[in-house]
């Protein structure tokens, strides 16, 4: 029995020893302190690394819902994620300044295709809505809807299946990289 304890400990004390060589500073005896119940962590990709700790006001185990919610306000907008720039009822003063009456204008009735941009496209929806769902996305997963006075922004090399429901209507003009 005693034996057995003595070459367990052999073995923890190569085990330190090897640590040392992986690792040149001196590694901690205690665990780290664990963050409080109420802290949701973001970390980085690469690791476990904290870039950044949102506190609750009430501990996540007591209010799960809170829980759900705080995840889902960290959570990146399809737009954002494919950086589709949206102006939602875009005032008139602002379409005026962008000259959207003389755009060209596009039309279609209920339809859908998949659709490239080879450059930036500025639209402005007219009437009607579209959805456009991302390469890659499931259809009913994530996807972005645009509905009558959005002024879009679509960037160039973005991929997309375009739904169309109805009678749709929209004026476009194409954009250079840099144009604004």
């Amino acid at each position: 029995m005693a034996a057995c304890t003595k070459d367990r400990k052999n073995r923890l004390e190569r085990v330190e020893t090897d640590k040392t060589l992986l690792y040149p500073h001196p590694i901690p005896k205690t665990p780290p302190k664990p963050f409080p119940r109420n802290t949701l962590m973001a970390t980085s990709s690469v690791g476990s690394t904290p870039l950044r700790s949102l506190h609750l006001a009430s501990p996540l185990r007591k209010t799960p819902q809170l829980a759900v919610r705080a995840c889902v306000t960290l959570r990146r907008s399809v737009e954002e994620i494919h950086n589709v720039h949206v102006e939602r009822n875009a005032p008139k003063e602002r379409l005026a300044e962008l000259g959207v009456e003389h755009w060209s204008t596009w039309k279609t009735g209920k339809c859908q295709f998949p659709w490239d941009w080879q450059v930036d496209q500025q639209v402005y929806i007219v009437s009607g809505e579209v959805r456009v769902v991302p390469q890659g996305a499931k259809s009913g997963d994530r996807y972005m809807r645009f509905v009558a006075g959005d002024l879009v922004r679509y960037p160039k090399w973005l991929e997309a299946d375009m739904f169309f429901n109805g009678p749709y209507e929209e004026r476009y003009r194409f954009r250079a990289y840099g144009d604004d």
